[in-house]
C-alpha cells in the first residue's frame, strides 16, 4: 500500500472569507484535485499557545473526528505547518442560524420545529457519546444545503 500523502495548504484553492474568530479565520476552499468544497478553518498556533490551549485544541479535534451525525458539522481532516493548524470542515452554505434570525426576525412554526428536532437529535447523539457542547446558541448553529441544522464544533 502506498504511503498516505499529508495534505498541505498547496492542495487547496482558497476562496472568500466565511468568518473570523479569536484564534483564526474560516475560508471557503476547494481541494484542487477533486474540486470538493470545504470550509477551511485556519488557527494561529501563536494564539493557541499564548492562551495555553494546545491540549484543548488536540482534545477538540479528537472528539470532533469521532462524531458522525447529519446535524453535526463534519471534520473531514486536519493538518498543520509551522504557524497554523488547518481544520478541513464540511461547508454549510446557508450560514448561521443567527444571521437568518436577524434577517427575518422570526421563523415559521414548521421551520422552528424542524430545527428543534434536529438539534435535539444531534445533542442526544453527543450525550450518548459522552460529549457535551457547552455553547449551543444561534451563532454556533449553521444551516446546510437543505436548511438542516449543523452544530459547529467549538474549536
Amino acid at each position: 500500500m502506498p504511503p498516505v500523502r499529508r495534505l498541505t495548504i498547496e492542495d487547496f484553492e482558497i476562496g472568500r472569507p466565511l468568518g473570523k474568530g479569536k484564534f483564526g479565520n474560516l475560508y471557503l476552499a476547494r481541494l484542487k484535485e477533486s474540486h470538493f468544497l470545504v470550509a477551511l478553518k485556519v488557527i494561529f498556533k501563536s494564539q493557541i499557545e499564548k492562551e495555553g490551549l494546545e491540549h484543548q485544541l488536540r482534545r477538540e479535534i479528537e472528539i470532533q473526528a469521532h462524531l458522525q451525525h447529519p446535524n453535526i458539522l463534519c471534520l473531514y481532516n486536519y493538518f498543520h505547518d509551522a504557524c497554523q493548524v488547518y481544520l478541513i470542515l464540511e461547508y454549510a452554505p446557508r450560514s448561521e442560524l443567527y444571521k437568518e434570525l436577524q434577517k427575518s426576525n422570526t421563523l415559521d412554526e414548521q421551520h422552528t420545529a424542524m430545527i428543534m428536532e434536529e438539534l435535539a437529535d444531534a445533542l442526544t447523539y453527543c450525550h450518548e457519546k459522552k460529549v457535551i457542547h457547552r455553547d449551543i446558541k444561534p451563532e454556533n448553529l449553521l444551516l446546510g444545503f437543505r436548511g438542516e441544522v449543523k452544530i459547529t464544533p467549538h474549536l
